[in-house]
């Protein structure tokens, strides 16, 4: 069957910007749905699921959060994600561990947040003063928020709510790791076919970026991801579309029918649009 950009154009429309459902919904058939907090025009989660939510307002991902079965979590970038695919991601492991110092300072702030249940940056900022890091941008951020971001990352802590923006932490445990080659494998694979689920339709070069781009989420499969790549183009549907090839999910089949033209305000991060050598190639 010979596919054309017009086909990918309608099935990167129908796959993405469905019919509004509820926010759960809308959320898991996402499978992530990245954050930002710059609000102009307003943020990016907020911009990207009032378009997939019936009656959607700002913040309503945050009011509902505990509601929702979701946590925020670093996938292939910051975001919000079901509790099914967060369990996928974790324990993590990493090649380069904590300095002594580091590790006491974590487990003393670890047995803090135990003994309170769930706590507020500055009330722990406050408690132990660990002084000043320069952050990602920069900038001076607070050494516990620093090691609080990090042990969040690390799968110690969880986020349990915002208040006001500010992530609220709480203790987090794991199921084991599994053990079993097959069941490793399973699991990337899985995750694989959320990155795939999140931004379908891709071509070849996007598909191979993001899913190397998986290391971040699950760094303990760093070096099985080149083989989780090939396994994904063998069983995802693809097409060959003016010398490029293209990936989607194996079950969705190309819409007939031309999607009803409407005039949107995308987030630049929006899954429609992420992707600049897509939009390139497909949007013109």
């Amino acid at each position: 069957m010979l596919i054309s950009l017009d086909d990918l154009r309608r099935l990167a429309i129908a796959h993405s910007l469905f019919a509004p459902t509820t926010l759960k919904r809308a959320v898991n058939r996402l499978g992530f749905v990245q954050a930002d907090p710059i609000r102009a025009p307003a943020r990016a989660q907020d911009l990207t699921l009032r378009h997939r939510v019936k009656g959607y307002r700002a913040g309503d991902l945050e009011r509902r959060y505990r509601a929702l079965e979701i946590e925020e979590d670093f996938f292939v970038n910051y975001g919000f994600l079901p509790r099914a695919v967060h369990g996928l991601m974790h324990p993590r492991a990493f090649a380069a561990p904590w300095s002594r110092a580091r590790s006491r300072r974590a487990q003393a702030l670890l047995d803090f947040v135990r003994e309170r249940g769930a706590v507020h940056p500055r009330e722990v900022d406050g408690h132990f003063s660990h002084g000043t890091v320069t952050n990602y941008w920069g900038g001076a951020s607070s050494a516990t928020t620093h090691l609080l971001d990090d042990m969040h990352y690390r799968g110690l802590l969880r986020v349990a709510r915002r208040e006001r923006g500010i992530r609220i932490y709480a203790p987090h445990e794991h199921a084991p790791a599994p053990t079993d080659a097959g069941a490793q494998e399973a699991r990337i694979d899985a995750l694989v076919d959320v990155v795939v689920r999140a931004y379908a339709p891709l071509p070849a070069a996007s598909l191979s970026w993001l899913v190397r781009r998986l290391r971040l989420a699950a760094p303990q499969w760093h070096g099985e991801l080149n083989s989780a790549l090939q396994r994904a183009r063998q069983r995802l549907s693809q097409s060959r579309v003016d010398g490029v090839d293209w990936y989607w999910p194996a079950e969705e089949r190309l819409p007939r029918e031309a999607p009803q033209e409407v005039v949107r305000l995308l987030a630049a991060c929006d899954p429609v649009v992420w992707d600049g050598g897509r939009i390139e190639f497909c949007w013109g």
